[in-house]
């Protein structure tokens, strides 16, 4: 994409442009340099935008019981969210208002898949990014491009490539296996390949149960309760909504309703390597998420003593 001189109607001043293509195939002049960009998707644009050290004007979040504003994981993983930054909430879901969005005066908006170009281009240049078929963390790669944080997204994989590296180095990954899942809906959710946490276990080559292998990377599935001695691993996560007020004995109360004496099925559970976690860390798209599950895994994974197990 190369860069052209021209003039951009932003708040204020000019800026240099360049040409840019987005996931609708629509070729867009943005800027080559966008200082107040809006994001209208918290989980896979603005905690992305923040670790890069590039954090929008304005964003679209989630709105508490009472009404509070937040960005989903935010404050958990990156320590930021509107209360404590100057960040504009800009509505939930489908409900943003363009209004607002003017207001955060951007100089570049970003689109997730159910938003609409043409109620925002009018505002500010405006790309849309396609969140579900592009690869969570290969959004890091372009928001890296257009907020030139490319040495900030660097040092965030040389982190991550040697947290694997720590990992691999004391734990014989590919004799231990593991799997992700938690009681949903009648049928065990499968998450080994999905997020985060999926990511650390691809990365660091953990054997896993042959019924999981063919989900694809970056997705879940869902199995009957009947597979459930199927879905066994040498280590076993168990995932929960803490966000949502669950505990860890809901994780293990939801799978005993689904399956009555379901540890005995288990010779993780057995073993005492049945291990509840957050779903919202697992399931994050975020370096800091990375970098949390590279920790949980090694130690729930690494070798223990004979009198420790």
């Amino acid at each position: 994409m190369g860069i052209v001189v021209a003039l951009l109607a932003t708040p204020g001043f000019a800026q240099e442009t360049r040409s840019f293509t987005d996931d609708a195939g629509r070729v867009v002049e943005i800027p080559a340099h966008p200082q107040r960009i809006v994001s209208l998707q918290d989980l896979f644009f603005t905690i992305p935008l923040i670790e890069l050290g590039a954090p929008p004007v304005g964003s679209h979040g989630r709105v508490e019981e009472d009404g509070t504003p937040y960005l989903r994981s935010s404050k958990m993983l990156t320590g930021f969210d509107y209360d404590n930054t100057g960040m504009a909430f800009l509505g939930t879901g489908t409900e943003i208002d363009p209004e607002k969005v003017a207001a955060a005066e951007p100089d570049l908006i970003i689109l997730s898949n159910n938003q609409k170009p043409e109620q925002y281009e009018q505002i500010a240049p405006t790309i849309l990014i396609d969140f579900v078929t592009r690869d969570k963390y290969d959004i890091y790669q372009l928001l890296a491009e257009l907020t030139g944080t490319e040495e900030t997204l660097a040092r965030l994989d040389g982190r991550y490539a040697k947290q694997i590296e720590q990992i691999k180095r004391l734990v014989d990954t590919q004799n231990v296996s593991v799997n992700v899942f938690a009681a949903l809906e009648g049928q065990i959710r499968v998450y080994r390949h999905f997020a985060s946490l999926g990511r650390v276990l691809r990365d660091a080559g953990y054997a896993m149960p042959e019924a999981v292998r063919d989900i694809p990377d970056g997705e879940n599935a869902s199995f009957s309760a009947e597979m459930l001695p199927e879905m066994d691993a040498d280590v076993i996560f168990l995932t929960y909504l803490a966000e949502r007020g669950e505990t860890a004995q809901d994780a293990y109360a939801q799978m005993e309703a689904l399956v009555p004496g379901f540890c005995d099925y288990l010779t993780a559970c057995k073993a005492g390597n049945l291990v509840a976690i957050p779903r919202d860390e697992t399931t994050s798209t975020s370096y800091n998420a990375l970098s949390m599950m590279a920790f949980t895994v090694l130690t729930a994974t690494s070798p223990r003593p004979e009198a420790a197990q």
